[in-house]
């Protein structure tokens, strides 16, 4: 008779010998994540709230509907790299609790299977369902996979003393916990708030204000093969994974090629950096198959990213809220004039001088209005050149509201000095221009959001993608922004900082 293990694999592909244990243990999964990572697993909640039994949570305990539940959500991760490993959602009935019990399970941080052992409660896991399905936003974002990436997941309960004592869903990706010869790699977008100094006065240009996000990503993976091939994708975004393979395989005296495919990019200059994003992923990917340990602002210079921004880099290998402090300007200095990265090939990308968890309980909402009214290349190359140097006293400006405002706003949690920042950035210096360039109801969709109960609201980059940050929900500013769009398409996409990086793991 077909299991659903056999089921899977016939409809989904083979599964990993730690895929097939990990879906069908009656052990404790902590235990076995830690002998699979080397490393103690810790327990990251999400949430946890007591709540009466709906029909369904009420049939799989054997309750009834309205019985309150303890519903937990929590993520296993390793606990020196932090990655996510399984998120898990689990619903216990209170009236079967005893107090010990009970006081371990909503201290949230214990894993259940250690609670059980603590107390020395006998039980035995009934497994209900195994099955694979399509990722939503919150999965996503969380394991850092495009949306509707293959997960597996399984349901089962806990039994003690002949009735459910607990009832838990565990979900991981499909590309985890294999042990073959690939490398996967998510990368988290970014939103550039602004340029600092493109005056130059100084003697350094540049420098840039910027926060990695969890969501879009850059999702590729790749492995061994003897000749270059490149898939999915978009056309361009597969070119330049292609070209940036053949830079490093050749910068590094790589042998052979691999075989890379593109699983999730966002679009192409509308400001969320997918362009050094897909070229650090295929470039750290290329190092991982070959075990060459390179640096992350080395394969910057290497792939020609970070000439003029720093942000890119700094997002891939760290996350978080970036500042960065330029180039040297001038005679003897790394750039002599005012260009954007895509025409500063060879420089070093600028030196994040500060690098800070942006506050995750903030909420960030990035519009895309199409159609793509895009500024990159020759026209791009052409507005540095005729726009710097910038006037010295917003240059001025723009440091005094990073240093007083935005930074202190960050670090104290105080969404409203740092927007206040923000909105001011978005005045003045060379983001000034950048929003000239732009048609003039992408800034009424900022003042629309701010009016719509938005701390901050501004373009990232060139454009067209404008973002939001609000501590209260995101309902409101996307029904605004709607209502003014009208007919203009536009994708919405709500996410949050990631201030972890890239995520790079063997398959």
């Amino acid at each position: 008779m077909e299991g659903p293990l056999e089921r899977i694999e016939k409809e989904h592909g083979t599964l990993s010998t730690l895929q097939k244990i990990l879906l069908s243990t009656d052990g404790s999964v902590t235990s076995l994540l830690e002998a699979i990572e080397g490393e103690e697993v810790m327990i990251s909640t999400l949430s946890q709230n007591v709540v009466p039994a709906d029909a369904k949570t009420a049939e799989e305990l054997e309750i009834r509907p309205g019985d309150q539940v303890n519903h937990r959500i929590v993520e296993l991760r390793n606990s020196r790299t932090r990655e996510v490993l399984i998120y898990a959602v689990s619903d216990t009935p209170l009236e079967r609790l005893e107090p010990g019990f009970r006081s371990d399970l909503m201290r949230a941080d214990i894993p259940i299977g250690r609670i059980l052992k603590k107390h020395a409660i006998e039980s035995r896991r009934e497994i209900s369902h195994v099955g694979v399905r399509g990722s939503d936003a919150r999965i996503s974002r969380i394991f850092g996979i495009a949306l509707n990436d293959q997960v597996l997941f399984r349901k089962y309960r806990i039994i003690r003393q002949g009735k459910p004592f607990i009832s838990i869903e565990e979900v991981f990706p499909e590309r985890s916990f294999r042990m073959g010869s690939g490398v996967f790699v998510s990368a988290p977008a970014r939103l550039h708030l602004g340029l600092i100094d493109l005056n130059g006065s100084l003697g350094r240009i540049d420098g840039g204000i910027g926060i990695a996000v969890q969501l879009p990503r850059t999702v590729i993976t790749a492995e061994h093969s003897p000749d270059l091939i490149v898939s999915g994708g978009t056309p361009p975004s597969a070119r330049r994974a292609g070209d940036t393979a053949h830079r490093v395989l050749s910068s590094l005296g790589m042998c052979g090629g691999a075989r890379i495919h593109i699983r999730a990019v966002p679009p192409g200059h509308v400001g969320l950096g997918s362009g050094t994003s897909l070229s650090l992923a295929v470039a750290r990917a290329l190092c991982e198959l070959s075990g060459m340990p390179v640096p992350v602002r080395d394969l910057a210079m290497m792939t020609g990213r970070g000439g003029t921004s720093g942000i890119g880099t700094a997002a891939f290998e760290s996350g978080g809220l970036i500042v960065d402090g330029g180039h040297s300007y001038g005679p003897g200095g790394e750039k002599q004039e005012f260009l954007p990265s895509s025409a500063s090939p060879g420089i070093h990308p600028a030196p994040a001088v500060t690098g800070l968890n942006f506050p995750e309980e903030w909420e960030i909402l990035i519009v895309i209005p199409e159609p793509l009214s895009t500024v990159s290349g020759a026209q791009e190359t052409a507005i540095f050149r005729e726009s710097c140097p910038v006037p010295l006293h917003e240059v001025r400006e723009i440091c005094h509201e990073v240093i007083m405002r935005l930074l202190p706003g960050v670090m104290e949690h105080d969404l409203d000095l740092f927007g206040a920042a923000v909105n001011r950035i978005q005045e003045i210096g060379f983001k000034r221009i950048e929003r000239e360039r732009q048609p003039l109801h992408l800034r009424e969709l900022e003042s629309c959001l701010r009016n719509a109960g938005a701390a901050c609201a501004g373009m990232s980059s060139f454009g067209p993608v404008v973002y939001a940050v609000s501590g209260s929900g995101l309902d409101r500013l996307e029904a605004a922004a709607r209502d003014l769009l009208g007919k203009k398409q536009a994708a919405f996409i709500r996410t949050r900082a990631d201030n972890h990086g890239a995520i790079v793991r063997h398959l």
